[in-house]
Order: structure tokens, then sequence, then C-alpha cells
């Protein structure tokens, strides 16, 4: 199964002729056509979101010509999809179809072509162009499991420590201070016994939830591990950072959440570290220092923020 983008073709040629021939055999097909006059005209279409990823040239044209325009695309540095390149010409030499392939182009068809010819040339880059969209989805797929946490779809642990990792980095050459806080779910193992380990899963999701909707664009929030969470906060001193952690707090706990076998009411218990960014702080002591505060309001009665002594 092709999605619809597979059916879109562009056609770049300087000969009126050529593309109203072209077109007409390319839409009898099946196929939706995109026209350009020339290799810039087709550059232009295809820089633009959600371009095609089929592609005849013709090679001699004004400005740039189907070369040119083969080693473009294959000179993109960052794409979401490969483009599929078939370049016409009359050039019938090996040493130009030699010339062709090391630009870029991924097909070769000498005019005047047989129209069947062109046809099974189309449906092979069709093929191929959805082939390595599989690809590409799956790999996409592979990096999100291997940087997210599949329950919550924060960051997962490995991430969230790098993140720090980079922020410290940062808050020291701008000599800013950086905030660590270290949530933890209140009397979460009562909730799993109570409401089972599916509701426990879909509390989770939602304090996940509120907390990624609360934070700033650019803090960082992951699944430290169980029901922990690790927010880190760039450019937070001390005071600024009580304040963002009674706010994580209270939109946790500011409504029940809901689950299919009952509701809770969940609150959290933080803990916080700073660096104040005048030197190299230790993400290992950063993180002790923030757990540390943890426990300290668990001994203080939970649902509240402490930084350890």
């Amino acid at each position: 199964m092709f999605c619809a983008a597979d059916k879109r073709v562009l056609v770049v040629d300087d000969s009126p002729i050529y593309r109203r021939l072209i077109s007409a055999h390319l839409r009898e097909w099946g196929f939706e056509v995109i026209l350009a006059n020339d290799g810039v005209e087709g550059w232009n279409v295809l820089e633009r979101p959600g371009n095609p990823t089929l592609v005849l040239t013709d090679w001699v044209m004004p400005g740039m010509d189907g070369v040119e325009l083969c080693r473009k695309i294959r000179g993109r540095i960052s794409t979401e999809t490969y483009i599929y390149t078939i370049l016409l010409t009359s050039k019938d030499e090996k040493s130009d179809l030699l010339k062709a392939m090391e630009a870029g182009a991924d097909d070769y068809l000498v005019k005047p072509f047989d129209e069947q010819e062109l046809r099974a040339r189309l449906l092979v880059g069709k093929r191929i162009s959805a082939l390595q969209q599989d690809l590409i989805t799956a790999r996409e797929g592979m990096r999100r499991a291997a940087t997210y946490d599949g329950l919550t779809e924060l960051l997962n642990r490995h991430e969230i420590i790098e993140g720090l990792r980079r922020e410290l980095s940062r808050s020291f050459r701008d000599k800013k201070c950086i905030s660590v806080i270290m949530a933890d779910i209140d009397h979460f193992k009562s909730v799993n016994d109570e409401l089972g380990h599916l509701a426990g899963d879909e509390i989770l999701k939602e304090v996940a939830r509120r907390l990624r909707a609360s934070v700033r664009p650019y803090d960082l929030i992951g699944r430290y591990g169980g029901e922990e969470f690790l927010i880190v906060l760039p450019g937070c001193d001390l005071i600024s950072a009580f304040t963002r952690a009674d706010q994580l707090r209270s939109c946790v706990s500011i409504k029940p959440i809901g689950t299919p076998v009952g509701s809770r009411t969940i609150t959290l218990r933080m803990g916080i570290s700073v660096a104040n960014g005048e030197s190299l702080a230790d993400l290992q002591a950063l993180i002790h220092y923030a757990d540390a505060g943890l426990y300290q309001a668990k001994r203080n009665g939970r649902n509240r923020v402490e930084q350890a002594d």
C-alpha cells in the first residue's frame, strides 16, 4: 500500500512539448503531476515541506541542468524522505550514463523513450521510495524507543541524565544557575495494591502528562525509575526552583486522577539541588543532594518540597 504522496511526480523539463507528453502519460497511469520549467524551479519545489519523492528531470536545461539538480538532491543534509530521480536525456554514451549516476541519478532513460518502459521505471522508483520510507519510519521508531520511556513518553533515565550533563556544561559556560528536582509519587505502592497495576500505570501516565504540560519548553523532564521523575530547570536559582517545584506539585494534586477502577488524588514529594554555575558541578553529587531532599520531604510528611541540609 502506497501513501498519496508516493503518487506525486515532479517533472522538470524546459520543453513544453515534453512536459505535456509526459504529464499526459503520468495522469493516465494515476500519478499526480507537478511541473517545473527548469532545474531552479524544480529545486524550489523540492525545498518545500512535503516534497514529492519521484522526480523526472531533463538533462539539458538553462540555469540549472538535470545533473546539477541530482547533485543538489543528493547533497541535502537533512531530509526525511528519499527522492528517487530519473534523468531523461538524448545523451546515450556510456560516459554520459556514468556521469549521471555519479551525480546521484537513480535511473536514466534516453529520449525518445518508450512509454511502457517509462511506466515500469516509475513503478520501480515508487516501490523503492516506499521501502526507503519504511526504513526511515523503523529507524525513527528505534530512536524513539532508545530515547523515551515507553509508558510515560518522558525521556528515559539515560537520556535525562545525558540531558542534565549537557545543561551543566552550558550553565558553567554561561555562568548561570541550574536546578534539579527529584520527584516521587507519595504512597504509590498503596495505589497499586488497592487499584491494581494497570490503574497504577494510568496514574503514572497522567502524572507525567501534567508535569510535562507545566514545565517550560526548554526544561527537561524524564522518568528516573519506577514512580520517580527527574526535572532539570536551566537558569533557575534556589528560590525560583522552590517556586517552580511547588507549582509542579500543585498541578499534579489539583484534581483526582481517574482510572477505569476508581479515582485517586495523587501528591508528590520533591527534593531540590542547585548548581550556581561558578564551577562545573558534579552531576552525581547534584542528583545525590536532590535525592537527599526527597527523603527529607518523606520524613517531614510528604506532599512537600525540601532541600537537603
